[in-house]
């Protein structure tokens, strides 16, 4: 099996599309094969995404998603600004859609979100020991806050109360953390 980019070599590159969030990118490409393809890549800003636990419960966030047409759970999340730091992302996030701030701050992980396609990557950070405020989410969210206790995380992602990926990423790596506490 070949493996290694020093197999792959990008010929050409040119832009489908340029739109305010992603562009699409279609990529010329010889393979290790020597044979050419076209990849389509959908270049898309970083996120972050925060597992805020307090109470043996992960403090998720229920909003509307258009493009699925659904309202789903999920933990709060946010496109990173051009040049802008994870972690501040990540408080900025955390305070807007969730109305809260925390004292205590742990990367976890960082992760692509689905690299056939797409370079759009994701911090994970877990937050503790929360103090709440009010949130202030932007003008296009409408989101309602939900503490869900750690008991429920497995059933809710086995039912479909949970099927968005970046939150099931979070939960499943917090149940798989030996030691991890919800607290």
């Amino acid at each position: 099996m070949l493996q290694g980019s020093d197999r792959w070599e990008t010929l050409g590159r040119e832009y489908a599309y340029r739109g305010r969030l992603v562009r699409v990118r279609l990529d010329t490409v010889r393979l290790p094969t020597g044979r050419d393809a076209t990849w389509e890549v959908v270049e898309h800003p970083a996120a972050v995404a925060i597992l805020a636990v307090e109470a043996g419960a992960a403090v998720l966030v229920r909003q509307y998603r258009h493009v699925v047409g659904q309202e789903l759970l999920e933990v709060p999340a946010g496109l990173l600004k051009p040049g802008e730091d994870p972690l501040e992302g990540a408080r900025r996030e955390l305070a807007e859609e969730a109305g809260c701030r925390a004292r205590v701050w742990e990367p976890a992980l960082r992760f692509y979100t689905s690299p056939g396609f797409t370079d759009e990557v994701i911090h994970l950070f877990i937050a503790r020991d929360l103090e709440w405020s009010q949130s202030r989410p932007d003008r296009h969210e409408f989101i309602r806050v939900v503490r869900l206790p750690r008991p429920q995380w497995v059933a809710a992602m086995r039912d479909g109360r949970i099927r968005d990926a970046k939150t099931i990423t979070a939960l499943l790596w917090a149940l798989a953390e030996d030691g991890f506490e919800c607290n």
